[in-house]
């Protein structure tokens, strides 16, 4: 699977997204720089299919099928749209995760899902408190429990804080598993991950 974005922009002369162009594929994770409150989120809805931008394109596979795109790829974690509210006991978080991927959601099943994971301890924690790189893993876990899932778009990981080589290498585990992984990041963010690993345009596979 290979999403592509073409000269997209959102909002009037690009306020709410600035023209740009990327691609990712399955197999791969690359970032994506995005500044400002709204841009990261702004990104992350049109990349994955649930919002249409204003100018340019967005293709799947070479076609423009937003249906296909949101059924494939999944948004997480993207601020006031998909992150799920700080107070609320990760437990709960999982327990509606499963609830929407068609499986048991009883706070028996998402404790043992957790355990699973190796996250037992963090059942009860509320999902704000939760260590940046923990919360990728299972907010990225949960996702692809949907089916027909290939892809995510994880959107800034980095305002939670914690170190940046923890949130990418989980990233880059789930491109090593298949998906298609799309980081949606800041310039400190950007920075950062450029000094230890000197991704190719911001590629890393």
């Amino acid at each position: 699977m290979k999403i592509s974005l073409h000269d997209v922009a959102k909002g009037r002369s690009g306020q709410a997204l600035p023209s740009l162009s990327l691609e990712f594929h399955s197999g791969s994770v690359r970032f994506a720089l995005a500044e400002t409150e709204q841009r990261p989120t702004v990104l992350g809805l049109i990349a994955s299919g649930r919002m249409r931008p204003d100018s340019g394109r967005v293709s799947i596979d070479g076609t423009e099928d937003p249906k296909a795109l949101r059924r494939r790829v999944a948004l997480v974690d993207a601020p006031d749209v998909s992150d799920p509210h700080p107070d609320i006991a990760l437990a709960g978080v999982v327990g509606e995760e499963l609830m929407f991927a068609g499986l048991g959601a009883t706070p028996v099943h998402a404790r043992r899902w957790l355990a699973r994971l190796g996250f037992a301890e963090l059942a009860s924690v509320p999902i704000g408190n939760i260590d940046p790189a923990a919360r990728v893993r299972i907010l990225c876990e949960l996702a692809v429990l949907r089916k027909g899932v290939d892809g995510i778009v994880l959107v800034a990981p980095d305002r939670h804080g914690g170190r940046p080589d923890g949130w990418w290498r989980i990233a880059g585990e789930f491109a090593d598993r298949g998906y298609a992984m799309l980081v949606i990041i800041g310039g400190s963010a950007a920075v950062a991950l450029e000094r230890m690993h000197s991704p190719e345009n911001g590629d890393a596979r």
